[in-house]
């Protein structure tokens, strides 16, 4: 059976703004207006099964779209260690090193945290799982690094690809596939930002 998986990324807030290894930042009001924009523009897609990441901004963008989704805790944002809550101008000028090592070798995590192959392992089983015979879309509201990690196992690309890659606020990514052969479309946004303001 073919697995539809829809991935929405959580609206704005601060701790995008400022490059912020986010830990738990809640969502604001610029991030909650275009989510109530795009349920009562009717532009949330349908699904046999709703999930969200654990975080805050997740809960609330999909609080605010209309969704009462399970919490999937293989779904929680990147585990960044002690450079949680930092911005990341402060962990690049007190840890250069580090942070070079964390964009070169994606077996590293001098942050304490999950290394990006962790990272791309968890999401990626969490994907796996989904050929199972379960539900045949599904729709999960996730922290952009998570569905980057789908995109990298789902297309089996190097995992430094993950770098190269931008999920924007309020887009969806969809990943379509069976027995472990994934299709992809990115970045369709939930509503036209002319109807947001």
């Amino acid at each position: 059976m073919t697995v539809r998986v829809m991935l929405i990324s959580p609206g704005m807030n601060a701790a995008l703004r400022e490059a912020r290894f986010a830990g738990d930042a809640p969502l604001d009001d610029s991030g909650l207006r275009p989510a109530r924009a795009a349920a009562a523009a009717g532009s949330v897609p349908v699904a046999d099964q709703w999930l969200r990441g654990p975080s805050r901004r997740c809960h609330a963008t999909a609080e605010a779209m209309g969704l009462l989704p399970d919490t999937e805790r293989a779904l929680r944002d990147w585990e960044m260690g002690r450079w949680s809550g930092t911005r990341l101008s402060e962990v690049s000028a007190d840890e250069p090193d580090g942070v070079a090592a964390w964009l070169a070798d994606p077996a590293a995590a001098p942050h304490g945290g999950e290394s990006l192959l962790e990272l791309c392992a968890r999401v990626g089983g969490w994907l796996d799982s989904l050929h199972g015979g379960g539900p045949g879309r599904v729709l999960a509201v996730v922290e952009p690094a998570v569905i980057r990690a789908a995109v990298v196992h789902a297309l089996a690309l190097p995992p430094l690809a993950f770098w190269r890659l931008d999920v924007a606020p309020l887009t969806v990514t969809e990943l379509s596939g069976r027995a472990g052969r994934w299709n992809l479309r990115c970045g369709r946004l939930l509503v036209p930002e002319e109807r947001v303001r």
